[in-house]
């Protein structure tokens, strides 16, 4: 796509870390360009940069500190909106969008769970835009909404989607290690997380396993049917400020060697249909062979931190095979992730040019 015909885009809940970061991310988007930007009440009819606080590394990028902030409201000049909006807006304003024809990527966890809103890592189960054509028929409305899954599952699901299509995962144990950014700004107080673990995060241990069951599963004549697996979970908060580390156990139909185990995953490319995207990584997976890898300070910038980092990948005693990830939680389990489903409904033309 030439630079001279982005389409325009628009940043719902622009203001707030995850929203400052599809800002950021887009200045320089090869495919898409901020011509909108939306918040709340509070600051609408303002200037960007007088109402954002910007809390993420770097600066603004001056294009779009003299932009007005508009209204929460479906009248944006704009083909394609990226939704940063908190969970309870969302599910209001959202669908506001889609039944006036925009397509919504959201980060937000409102409509995640919902049978006919795809839930998307585009190299794991891109055919699952076909539930679009359902969203669409069911609601009659011609826009669409697509989901980003949990930041924290995002590092799972795509490191067992190789081995689930080789060997068949049947059961995932699971325990996450999460970022403090993962719960957003301001996030966990000081007194709470230096030299502490919170081993609760609520909502989290369900949200994985629907999730990544929707995820792994199969669209059979325009309906989602989720995998079957079981899944046990473990989260918690750790002082570590971006990247999830998760330790994992897992169970398969058709057990294998560790050796096949390192191999479907260095071999693993994603659906191909994502590949060459802009923000699609070369590698979705590293697989590292270091003992003590990976870790989150050394390896979550992993390919622009679009990469899953795989490592300890060994035998284990309780199920089958046993692992340890490392995702970049604010960029391919938030923003950057989103920006790649948008990508991925240009290229299946669900967006067009």
């Amino acid at each position: 796509m030439e630079t001279h015909n982005k389409i325009p885009v628009g940043v719902l809940g622009a203001t707030g870390a995850v929203g400052q970061r599809f800002v950021q991310l887009l200045a320089r988007h090869p495919w898409f360009e901020v011509t909108a930007l939306a918040a709340s009440d509070r600051s609408a009819g303002k200037p960007y940069a007088e109402v954002c606080k910007w809390v993420i590394p770097g600066d603004p990028p001056p294009a779009v500190g003299e932009m007005i902030v508009q209204p929460l409201e479906p009248n944006l000049p704009v083909k394609l909106v990226f939704s940063a909006l908190p969970a309870d807006v969302a599910r209001e304003i959202e669908p506001l969008f889609a039944q006036t024809g925009y397509a919504v990527c959201t980060n937000a966890s409102a409509y995640r769970a919902v049978d006919d809103v795809p839930l998307l890592i585009p190299e794991v189960n891109a055919d699952h835009v076909a539930l679009i054509a359902r969203q669409r028929a069911t609601r009659n409305w011609p826009g669409l909404i697509v989901a980003s899954p949990n930041c924290t599952i995002t590092g799972v699901a795509l490191p067992l989607k190789p081995l689930d299509m080789a060997f068949g995962v049947r059961k995932v144990f699971m325990t996450s290690m999460q970022a403090i950014s993962g719960a957003g700004y301001p996030g966990v107080a000081s007194l709470d997380i230096l030299d502490n673990v919170i081993p609760y995060i609520p909502g989290e241990e369900e949200k994985f396993a629907q999730e990544l069951r929707k995820m792994l599963g199969r669209v059979v004549d325009g309906r989602g049917v989720d995998a079957d697996i079981v899944l046990s979970a473990h989260a918690n908060r750790v002082p570590v400020f971006d990247g999830h580390t998760v330790s994992l156990s897992v169970g398969f139909e058709h057990p294998t060697l560790v050796e096949d185990v390192i191999a479907a995953l260095r071999d693993f490319r994603g659906a191909e249909v994502a590949r060459g995207l802009p923000s699609a990584p070369e590698r979705p997976l590293i697989v590292r062979t270091e003992p003590d890898r990976p870790q989150p300070r050394r390896d979550r910038d992993a390919e622009g931190g679009m990469a899953i980092s795989v490592g300890r990948v060994r035998p284990c005693p309780l199920l089958d095979i046993r692992m340890t990830t490392v995702s970049h939680n604010t960029l391919r389990g938030a923003a950057s992730g989103a920006i790649l489903n948008a990508e991925l409904l240009v290229a299946t033309g669900y967006v067009e040019r």
